[in-house]
């Protein structure tokens, strides 16, 4: 293969006259963590309320988040990404749909809810498994404490449940983080639509995605590091 290698090309102007090809990488960068961060905001709190549906002592509640996680989890995110960008805003009223289709940005919001929703199922399975695996013992210390339902999962269960499942979310967080890549596919231009940018500019395709492989490992690692430290912080004294 007779292929022209040319690693200063991340020095020179790109076409889009905005910087170089560096600066545009690193705005692919920046919008995959802005994404990701935003999308991880709506899986934690919204799967950490299907989680806990459940885990409930009530029927319907199971349903409820069963039904989401089944949904949510077996549909492909490629698929849902074009559900939730090219199909939603047509069978919403035409007024609602013309506004979400002429928004700012558009593509950005829209991946940020799909991958929140997406990752979401996910954590939901993560929380589930974290109360469920903690003693029937602390359950019933809340009631006999004289704690609503409620308090007995805020101050007794999810705390400690969130401690077991640090290492599981960090995994879903990582996979959040990559994910955001399949958003290109509806034209946000995170670090993969940027590095195919790049790649379709100056035709060095492997100067492109070697430089956005080792964007995603540096971040990831950053990810990995910080996870580690919260998990020794958090860590219930005598099980570490």
């Amino acid at each position: 293969m007779n292929y022209n290698w040319n690693w200063s090309i991340f020095f020179d102007q790109s076409p889009e006259g905005t910087g170089t090809y560096a600066d545009m990488l690193l705005s692919g960068l920046y919008w995959t963590i802005v994404t990701a961060l935003c999308a991880w905001v709506i899986a934690f709190f919204l799967g950490s309320l299907i989680g806990v549906l459940r885990t409930l002592p009530n029927k319907t509640a199971n349903a409820i988040g069963t039904t989401y996680v089944e949904i949510f989890r077996n549909v492909p995110l490629l698929v849902q990404m074009f559900l939730w960008y090219f199909v939603l805003p047509e069978v919403l009223p035409k007024s609602l749909g013309d506004s979400i289709k002429q928004m700012p940005d558009a593509p950005f919001y829209t991946a940020v809810v799909c991958l929140g929703f997406f990752t979401a199922s996910r954590v939901a399975e993560q929380v589930r498994a974290g109360i469920q695996a903690l003693p029937r013992g602390q359950r019933m210390a809340g009631t006999a404490m004289g704690f609503t339902t409620g308090q007995t999962y805020r101050y007794v269960l999810l705390p400690n449940a969130y401690r077991i499942i640090l290492p599981p979310l960090t995994s879903e967080f990582l996979n959040n983080l990559k994910n955001t890549s399949v958003a290109l596919t509806i034209g946000l231009l995170e670090l993969t639509g940027r590095a195919r940018s790049m790649q379709e500019f100056s035709f060095q395709v492997f100067e492109a995605f070697t430089a956005a492989t080792i964007l995603y490992v540096a971040i990831n690692l950053v990810v990995v590091v910080c996870a580690g430290l919260l998990e020794r912080a958090v860590a219930i004294p005598g099980q570490r």
